[in-house]
């Protein structure tokens, strides 16, 4: 026996509440078959913005957003933002290889482009800031052949971009050119740089052709400047 639209209303039916269920539960599944398809297909240990931090939860180093398993990280991944931030981070790697391009084949008009002349002589130096007890490392690099009017050029670079060695997690890599020159690249901590301006130093020294980069890691976990309290133990 069927019931009337008076009925409904008596046993307290909403009007269109049973498509908004149906497309929530279609939302929630559709999300579930991607995460379950991105658990089968993706390997994390490739994937240079997975970090486990040490609470036992994952990060997007991407996005700086964190999840409570690997599958809810996946999911993540499969979303809007994560792929408009990849797309934008490409974009930005794309033009700054533009310019570092640029300025290693700049030269003068009539002019032949110089030979390679090697690797430059560079000096590396671990520091720690007596304040803030930060941990930092000085790089000093003499190019006295580069090309008249260049200056060298500087990145970052993450493990999974170079193909030189097997990739590791725990290295990043600065990456330094300046024609006739070799590029060289240093292998360094995977851990957080210190962008402030006191603490993050680049100049080119135009009279000794000698370039200086100096950077801070931020401080680890518990780690406190001197007369500075230590952060509570996470829970």
């Amino acid at each position: 026996m069927g019931f009337s639209d008076a009925d409904m209303m008596g046993r307290g039916g909403k009007t269109g509440s049973g498509r908004m269920s149906s497309e929530s539960q279609d939302n929630q599944m559709r999300r579930e078959r991607l995460r379950k398809l991105a658990l089968e297909t993706i390997d994390l240990n490739k994937d240079p913005y997975f970090m486990r931090n040490h609470l036992g939860t994952y990060e997007c180093k991407l996005c700086l957003t964190i999840h409570t398993n690997e599958g809810n990280y996946l999911a993540h991944t499969q979303g809007k933002r994560h792929q408009q931030n990849i797309a934008r981070r490409v974009a930005k790697d794309a033009f700054e290889n533009q310019g570092v391009q640029a300025a290693q084949t700049t030269t003068k008009p009539g002019k032949a482009k110089s030979a390679k002349v090697g690797r430059p002589g560079y000096r590396v130096t671990k520091q720690r800031d007596p304040e803030s007890r930060q941990e930092s490392l000085l790089f000093l690099i003499d190019f006295p052949e580069i090309e008249e009017g260049l200056q060298p050029r500087h990145r970052f670079m993450s493990a999974y971009e170079q193909r030189i060695e097997p990739a590791d997690r725990n290295y990043q890599y600065i990456i330094v050119a300046a024609e006739p020159y070799e590029t060289i690249a240093f292998k360094v901590p995977n851990r957080e740089i210190d962008t402030r301006a006191d603490k993050f130093f680049t100049n080119w020294d135009h009279d000794n052709l000698t370039f200086t980069l100096q950077i801070h890691f931020k401080n680890k976990e518990g780690e406190a400047p001197i007369g500075g309290a230590r952060p509570p133990p996470p829970p």
